[in-house]
């Protein structure tokens, strides 16, 4: 089995405490590592992290242990940077032993191809000023920048100010549009651009929303949904079959109550 899941936002108190959430959250990891291949996280597990030189986050080491405990046993977990945790370096990598992706990657997994992001990057039409400043945000100079010029405790609290100020600027709830949706644009773009690649699925977070879209010529687009209010994972079967799944009660997702706050 495969096993995926996005957008936790530990460090973030919404539905649940964001200690709670990280117990929750732990306990799936444990209940999945039993018979997984292999593991995805596609972005924003944290709700901010900075990491400098030689000081991480304080806080989640119930899942750092976790995640390291999981890696330990071989079984491989890959990490996305999201928006919100996109400023992981190599902590993750070298102390829990996860894969970190800063980009979109491509995978073969049970008899699958399977592209994943998170998908906070990724509009087909993007404002100008938009595409700056997230270029800028994403930026290793400008993270070195930070890290030499900024105290890691200024650095946190305006780290938790922006992604607070950012998620009041967005609707409560994402109603999923169909081929309105900017991240279905870019995966019709991307099998436009790439003919001689077919993607059985397309894998995303971000939008906070969970839900399965069939797009035609054997496509389907996985939007992840999030554990802030309603926690979703995927999982792919060894034959190949892809759904969405709620947990604590494991049971198929009802899509039209899986839609959160951004």
């Amino acid at each position: 089995m495969y096993y995926f899941a996005s957008d936790v936002h530990l460090g973030l108190d919404a539905a649940t405490s964001s200690a709670q959430r990280e117990r929750l959250f732990v306990q799936w990891l444990d209940t999945v590592a039993a018979d997984a291949r292999a593991i995805f996280l596609v972005g924003d597990i944290f709700d901010f992290w900075f990491e400098y030189k030689r000081v991480v986050p304080k806080g989640f080491t119930r899942l750092l242990g976790k995640l390291s405990e999981i890696t330990d046993r071989g079984i491989p977990i890959h990490f996305f940077v999201g928006n919100h945790d996109m400023w992981a370096y190599d902590y993750l990598h070298r102390e829990c032993g996860l894969t970190v992706h800063y980009k979109p990657e491509v995978f073969e997994i049970a008899g699958k191809r399977v592209f994943v992001a998170h998908g906070d990057n990724m509009y087909i039409r993007k404002p100008f000023a938009e595409k700056v400043m997230q270029s800028g945000f994403r930026s290793p100079l400008l993270r070195r920048l930070f890290s030499a010029l900024i105290h890691p405790n200024a650095m946190l609290r305006f780290g938790q100010w922006w992604s607070h100020k950012s998620r009041k600027s967005h609707a409560r709830v994402h109603v999923f549009c169909g081929e309105k949706e900017y991240l279905v644009q870019y995966a019709r773009a991307y099998r436009a651009a790439v003919k001689n690649i077919h993607v059985d699925y397309f894998v995303f977070g971000h939008i906070h929303c969970g839900h399965t879209y069939d797009m035609g010529d054997g496509s389907t687009a996985v939007f992840l949904g999030e554990w802030l209010y309603n926690p979703a994972y995927a999982v792919l079967d060894d034959h190949g079959r892809m759904e969405l799944r709620t947990y604590p009660a494991n049971e198929r997702l009802n899509q039209e109550n899986l839609c959160g706050n951004i």
